[in-house]
This record gives C-alpha cells, sequence and structure tokens, in this order.
C-alpha cells in the first residue's frame, strides 16, 4: 500500500502549511522576555470606559488573553481568581478578551465572579501584536512595563505559585532593602 505515505506526506504538507499561515497572519509578531510590553488602549468589557497598560506603570501586572469560547479558558479563569486574591495588592491581573462577542464575555465575567481588570480586544489587534496563536496566554509584565514571563497556554494555581509569585516576591524584597539602608556612605 503505496496510500499510507502518501496522505503522511500529505498531511505534513498541510500542518507547515497552516503553521505559515499561522506566521502571516499575525504579522510574524515575536515578543521575548526583556522587551517593553506591546500597548494600546482598549475599551473596558463592561463598556465603562478605556484602559491601557500604561495606567498600571509602576505595578506588576499579570496580562491574561482570554475569550469565552475557549474551554481552557473555562478551566483557568477560576485559577486566576483564587490567585489574585492572594496577591491582592502585589499585582494587577488585567483580563483581554478578544476575538469574542460582549455579552457572550460579560456572562463568562460573572459565571466565575472574575473581580480583576477585564478589557476588550474585539478584532484581535492588540492579540495579534503579543503573537498569540491560541488562546489562552498569559504575560508577566513587570514594573517599568517590559515582558518577565510569557507563557503560551493554560496557566492553574502550581503555575502561578512556582512562576509568578517568585518574581513579583523577589522585586518586593530587592526594594525593602533598598529602602532599609541607614544612609551612611
Amino acid at each position: 500500500m503505496r496510500l499510507r505515505p502518501l496522505l503522511a506526506l500529505v498531511a505534513a504538507v498541510a500542518f507547515v502549511g497552516l503553521l505559515g499561515y499561522g506566521l502571516i497572519a499575525n504579522n510574524g509578531a515575536e515578543i521575548t522576555v526583556g522587551e517593553a510590553a506591546p500597548d494600546a488602549t482598549l475599551e473596558q468589557l463592561d463598556g465603562s470606559g478605556s484602559a491601557s497598560l500604561a495606567d498600571f506603570r509602576g505595578q506588576w501586572v499579570l496580562l491574561n488573553f482570554w475569550a469565552s469560547w475557549c474551554d481552557p479558558c473555562r478551566t483557568e479563569s477560576p485559577a486566576i481568581e483564587k490567585w489574585a486574591a492572594k496577591h491582592e495588592g502585589e499585582l494587577q491581573v488585567v483580563g483581554v478578551n478578544t476575538e469574542d462577542l460582549t455579552d457572550d464575555a460579560n456572562d463568562f465575567v460573572d459565571e466565575f465572579g472574575l473581580t480583576w481588570e477585564q478589557l476588550r480586544d474585539g478584532d484581535g489587534e492588540f492579540k495579534d501584536s503579543y503573537g498569540i496563536f491560541a488562546l489562552p496566554e498569559s504575560f508577566l509584565i513587570d514594573p517599568e512595563g517590559n515582558l518577565a514571563l510569557i507563557h503560551r497556554g493554560t496557566v492553574d494555581e502550581a503555575f502561578l505559585d512556582a512562576n509568578v509569585t517568585p518574581l513579583i516576591e523577589q522585586d518586593a524584597a530587592q526594594k525593602a532593602g533598598a529602602g532599609s539602608g541607614d544612609g551612611a556612605a
């Protein structure tokens, strides 16, 4: 049977083609830890105004891209909510609902009791500036507005405790140490 190797080749070519299309569709956006986080002014999901990452400068920000139709987002959002409550005052969580219907997104926020800032990226342009291929994805942004952590995929409390908490606590400890000097030269 020569059909099986031919089908495998066709599947491989299709996969490479889809991967290439994804890069083109996202304008090849590639971001890395240490560079400035892309920013834009977005409407708040509840329609009460607008906000941008610059509004949170001076704070740690966990930026989470999600959609109501995304099954992994349904698993992740309650975990982020619980983790964020434990770290209230240490950072700001900002959700970005993308390529979704506003009513569905607001129902999702209500269903999971999400208390963090929610912005709307209706057409996905902001999402594209982060090179996102699939939802959910999360980005930790330091107080200076630079990317400190990029996570493509679902997060849970264990991931947040192991990877995000140490970064924000290390920064807090460094700031406390810098402020405890006695001023002697």
